[in-house]
């Protein structure tokens, strides 16, 4: 039966913990068997040796301190018979009993002394000797132990110095001749075979690999003319996207480009396909375009007379670590003239529902004239409801009317030197009447000797305005809204905060997106008035951004130039 390779390896391990077992265990054996002859000596004859001293001193004192000494010996010899370990203590002990009590009886001979003293000597002896005795043995028992440990210790290291240069010969050589089969694949040898005898995982796996090394074999021999036909088919299907397709390999040779593709270079495949990238823009501007430029905004490329629109995608195609890149331009020139027709739908329908929305507040306006005749409360309640909406209406159309005028790509400027606090003066002078609705204190600050901007005071104005309408819209009653224009590295900087409930961060990115508005928002708008203020402070080479937290208000900035006159006088800026 053959044994697996984790069997060899788990057994191997095995092996080696029962050797170290073995070592330790013969080890703590030894020194275990030392440890407690040390202990019997020190607890079966030092002990002796100390109540026979005590007995010395005590019989020494008999003479000055009778009573004294007797009580003392008397003590010692009681131990000493509770401590009887060594042949022939017990019989000496009892005979120095015997001597002791015929002294407590009265006998202070001298014969009876010297009886008493013999006994303790002969205690004394017996002990001695027996600690003579022990140790000697303690010392056999130790060199025994030394002698076998070391034994054990070098046949053991012997058998695992062995197995450590051995066993893992038995993981590391097939590995090793796998590894260098693989090498041969990867040459494209694929004759190359792996012979393993043996029927382990290794076995297995040199006739996984045999067979995989055959298989190729035979794929590579028949294979040259599906992979050629695989080829013309690849090519038939991209020449039959209608989307002009060029793709760029890890080494930045091109490898295809379509027939869309080749008709808007204006070049031939055989001048693209297969060259490097860098020769074929240093020939061709609208391919150095595609390359270089990083945009995803739509581009103008003129075919046959007529002007088309594209956007460009690009697509990553992962090899290993490296990335290859197809760049496919969609043709969006019918969406582009639809939403030319619904910017022009737009402006028209605006422009021509503004004169009859003109007309009716002129009408309600005559009608709060006392002169035509009093009103009632509820008809002045119903006149209103009805300018407020009429107002609201205007408002709409007039963002409608920029939104068309920003979609056009034509946004007219009249760039003047303005004073920023005359614009946020007249800002803040609009919103008035709204901020004292809701008992609202709108604070303005200011740096000292604030340079003047280069900028259309009314567009700017009205971008100030929005932001103050918004902040009075979404603050609590009884709060306050801060007015803050700064100079910062040859700008100003306008900032309007506000203590609301504040914007989520993840819709922070969208707030000046056309039409977008806060999930969840009590107060609802048209979605238009911050992108249109991002389009007019973008026009005049500013920048618009926003910071908030939820439950800490917002902060609305918009930053213009200082001292500029690139822009001074009246400008049409035409939009991408």
């Amino acid at each position: 039966m053959a044994v697996s390779v984790k069997k060899k390896i788990w057994l191997g391990t095995l092996f080696l913990f029962l050797l170290l077992l073995l070592t330790g265990g013969v080890g703590i054996y030894y020194m275990a068997k030392l440890k407690n002859d040390g202990k019997n000596v020190l607890k079966a004859n030092y002990e002796s040796l100390s109540y026979c001293h005590n007995m010395q001193q005590q019989l020494g004192n008999i003479d000055r301190q009778y009573i004294q000494s007797v009580h003392n010996f008397e003590d010692a010899l009681k131990r000493q018979e509770s401590n009887i370990t060594e042949p022939g203590e017990n019989k000496v002990t009892n005979d120095l009993r015997n001597d002791f009590n015929k002294l407590q009886a009265g006998d202070t001979s001298r014969q009876n002394l010297h009886a008493i003293e013999s006994g303790i000597q002969t205690i004394l002896s017996l002990n001695m000797e027996a600690i003579q005795r022990k140790s000697k043995a303690a010392e056999e028992t130790a060199d025994n132990a030394l002698t076998i440990i070391i034994a054990l210790g070098v046949v053991v290291f012997l058998i695992a110095f062995t197995f450590i240069v051995n066993f893992p010969s038995v993981v590391t050589n097939p590995i090793n001749r796998l590894a260098e089969a693989i090498k041969e694949i990867a040459n494209k040898n694929y004759t190359h075979r792996i012979h393993i005898d043996n029927k382990d995982e290794f076995g297995k796996l040199a006739d996984a690999f045999n067979e995989m090394a055959e298989r190729l074999q035979y794929f590579e021999s028949s294979n040259l003319n599906k992979l050629m036909f695989e080829k013309s088919r690849a090519e038939a299907v991209i020449n039959s996207l209608k989307d002009a397709s060029i793709g760029i390999d890890k080494n930045n040779m091109v490898l295809f480009s379509n027939y869309q593709a080749l008709q808007l270079l204006g070049l031939r495949a055989e001048d693209v396909v297969g060259k490097p990238v860098d020769d074929v823009k240093n020939k061709n501007d609208l391919f150095r375009f595609l390359i270089e430029k990083e945009t995803t905004t739509p581009f103008k490329i003129v075919v046959d007379n007529r002007e088309n629109y594209f956007v460009k995608e690009i697509i990553e195609v992962a090899q290993g670590e490296a990335k290859n890149k197809v760049i496919v331009l969609k043709n969006i020139t019918s969406f582009k003239e639809l939403d030319v027709a619904k910017t022009n739908f737009i402006a028209t329908i605006s422009h021509e529902l503004k004169t009859p929305l003109a007309s009716s507040d002129l009408s309600l306006k005559l009608l709060e004239d006392q002169r035509i005749g009093q009103l009632t409360s509820e008809q002045k309640e119903l006149i209103e409801s009805l300018k407020h909406d009429n107002q609201r209406m205007l408002k709409i159309l007039s963002e409608l009317l920029n939104m068309s005028q920003v979609e056009a790509g034509r946004i007219q400027l009249n760039v003047n030197t303005v004073s920023p606090n005359e614009i946020v003066e007249n800002a803040i002078e609009s919103v008035s009447g709204n901020a004292k609705e809701k008992d609202i204190e709108i604070k303005y600050i200011s740096d000292k000797n604030l340079p003047s901007i280069q900028a259309d005071a009314d567009k700017t104005t009205w971008v100030l305005n929005n932001f103050l309408a918004n902040a009075i819209k979404y603050s609590f009653n009884n709060s306050s809204i801060e007015v803050e224009a700064s100079q910062q590295n040859g700008s100003v900087v306008f900032s309007v905060k506000d203590y609301g409930p504040g914007i989520a961060k993840e819709y922070l990115p969208r707030l000046f997106e056309r039409y977008f508005q806060v999930p969840g928002s009590k107060e609802k708008g048209t979605g238009l008035g911050l992108a249109i203020s991002k389009e007019f402070v973008e026009a005049q080479q500013g920048k618009i951004w926003v910071e908030s937290e939820i439950g800490k208000g917002s902060v609305f900035y918009f930053q213009l130039p200082a001292n500029s006159l690139s822009l001074l006088g009246t400008t049409t800026l035409k939009l991408p």
